[in-house]
């Protein structure tokens, strides 16, 4: 290829086309093979479909899918159009879904045949045209019956016919609605360069090949899927494999040895929760052990045979195991360290395309976000002259537009001088390393003033023995936590000592919870200390990427 490739969505999908053409690119986990050729001739056909009811450069079209090869096709088939992806996260309740295809205006929308029927009646109302993603069945609106046609493509077929359609590098490509964990969603604005460019970046922290083989368990309408699981090995002809229902155990686990993936995108609560329910019970399981655990070198040596048996789970060919979206825990990053799990931390946001920093498999460490990413500056602004905490503020070619129709909340993201304010409280060490405190909106002022981070209280509760998870709030004054216990192990633990294990596990966790509100506060400075610990009897509600709902436990 001549020259510099324009930093647009459609030129992007266009040269793998041409590149790539008989490799495989988007396919069931044990489906049938389809290869880039075949994607490039689907997108040509589903672009004809949208031309042919009307959809022009700028108009917004929404996708609400599960991931499926067709979301794919039908991503890039409105992107070649100019026209704008409203992707929407399919866990969305049905008044969401009505509120952002309002706001939105589009009036197209691709939605598979599963979410259909909950959301027909108000699609109906605000899109002109619908499409079932599942096999591209137009239906047709303003029938009473809500008329079924299935789309004659006119053969044509060629992909290159849609290089008339001038897509620009600053044309906006995607609105993306974020899933806040404070409740309030907004339409982040992302042009063609802003994800094309990022693409581009990722690759400067991990090499993709055309062999590489991606397993997608993530949403592809979050960021972080979108680009860094779907663009990125979409740009360098790898191939993604999806599955075909939620990714559960029992559909994971085959899956994961059928496609032997060498990357994989996770959110932290995936990797922990088979920490805390697979493998840390191991090491608890008898006295014994829990004694020996606690030696360094010996911790080190159940670590990497147990870091063995995970890698041969993940079907034993992974290369990298990219975890995002939320902060990890620190016990559970000390034990994929020591174990040689092939894992990278990667730091940014919705707004940021979404990578801002990363660390890379073979250059880890304990609580850091890694390194800013190639072409991204990073800030700590005011930082506090004690700890050098400050607001996480950032420029580069991935920072969105704005938010759409609103200039005020754009206004407000963003400093005098141009810097994009990330809402996070970090600190950069000399080496260039971020490390992420917590939410500024999260934060807690103490009595005298002090600045509490819920999320660094949560760590260390999470890191006792029976916690799953916890939520750390302030409730008329005192700091409160909220536990959810993993009851099926304790039940188990307590078995061997009393017949009747339901009434004695009921006793017995209340004293856990007191063990746990001493142990914590033993690790905890002055002000951060926990004045009440309560159960939380059934696991928090959470956001489509695994992150707990804060505002609903206010």
């Amino acid at each position: 290829m001549v020259g510099k490739q324009k930093l647009t969505i459609p030129a992007l999908i266009n040269e793998s086309v041409e590149k790539y053409g008989e490799r495989t690119s988007l396919v069931f986990a044990g489906g049938e093979n389809y290869t880039y050729k075949e994607l490039g001739d689907d997108i040509a056909l589903v672009a004809e479909l949208l031309i042919k009811i009307g959809v022009k450069k700028g108009d917004k079209v929404a996708i609400l899918s599960t991931n499926m090869p067709n979301w794919g096709v039908a991503f890039f088939a409105v992107l070649s159009l100019g026209a704008v992806t409203v992707p929407v996260l399919p866990d969305f309740h049905p008044n969401e879904v009505s509120n952002i295809i309002e706001h939105s205006e589009a009036e197209v929308i691709f939605i598979s045949q599963e979410l259909y029927p909950k959301s027909k009646k108000f699609l109906q109302e605000y899109c002109r045209h619908i499409i079932l993603i599942d096999d591209f069945t137009y239906i047709q609106q303003g029938s009473a019956s809500g008329r079924k046609e299935v789309f004659q493509p006119s053969k044509q077929g060629v992909y290159k016919g849609l290089d008339n359609y001038a897509v620009e590098e600053t044309d906006l490509a995607s609105i993306i609605y974020t899933s806040g964990t404070t409740g309030n969603s907004k339409g982040v604005m992302l042009t063609h360069k802003n994800l094309a460019w990022t693409t581009q970046q990722c690759n400067e922290l991990q090499e993709i090949k055309p062999h590489d083989r991606f397993l997608s368990i993530l949403p592809l309408s979050h960021t972080l899927e979108n680009t860094v699981g779907f663009l990125l090995p979409m740009k360098y002809g790898a191939s993604i494999h999806y599955l075909r229902k939620p990714p559960t155990a029992s559909v994971l686990m085959p899956a994961l040895q059928q496609v032997k993936p060498t990357i994989m995108l996770a959110v932290p609560l995936i990797i922990e929760k088979i920490f805390r329910l697979k493998i840390l019970p191991k090491f608890q399981g008898n006295k014994v052990i829990r004694m020996l655990y606690k030696v360094p070198a010996i911790r080190k040596k159940l670590h990497r045979i147990a870091g063995k048996k995970l890698f041969a789970t993940f079907g034993g060919e992974l290369q990298f195991f990219g975890i995002g979206g939320a902060k990890l825990d620190s016990t559970v990053e000390r034990f994929l360290l020591e174990s040689g799990f092939p894992y990278a931390i990667g730091y940014g946001l919705t707004e940021t395309s979404p990578l801002l920093a990363g660390t890379t498999v073979n250059n880890p460490r304990i609580g850091s976000t890694g390194l800013a990413m190639p072409g991204v500056e990073l800030r700590i602004a005011d930082p506090d002259p004690a700890t050098g905490d400050g607001e996480v503020q950032a420029k580069g070619q991935n920072v969105m537009r704005g938010y759409y129709k609103s200039p005020e909340n754009t206004k407000e993201v963003f400093t005098s001088d141009g810097w994009f304010r990330t809402g996070d409280k970090g600190r950069i060490d000399k080496d260039g390393f971020l490390y992420i405190k917590g939410r500024i909106k999260t934060m807690i002022v103490g009595a005298s003033g002090e600045n509490i981070f819920p999320e660094e209280i949560e760590s260390v509760i999470n890191r006792m023995r029976f916690v799953l998870e916890s939520l750390v709030v302030q409730k008329k004054g005192k700091l409160v936590a909220m536990i959810h216990l993993n009851l099926e192990e304790i039940e188990k633990h307590f078995r061997q000592f009393q017949s009747d294990t339901k009434h004695y596990v009921n006793e017995k966790v209340e004293e856990i919870l007191k063990e746990i509100h001493l142990k914590v506060n033993e690790e905890l400075n002055k002000f951060s200390r926990l004045q009440k610990v309560t159960l939380q009897p059934k696991p928090f509600k959470k956001t489509p990427t695994k992150k707990i709902k804060r505002f609903l436990y206010y």
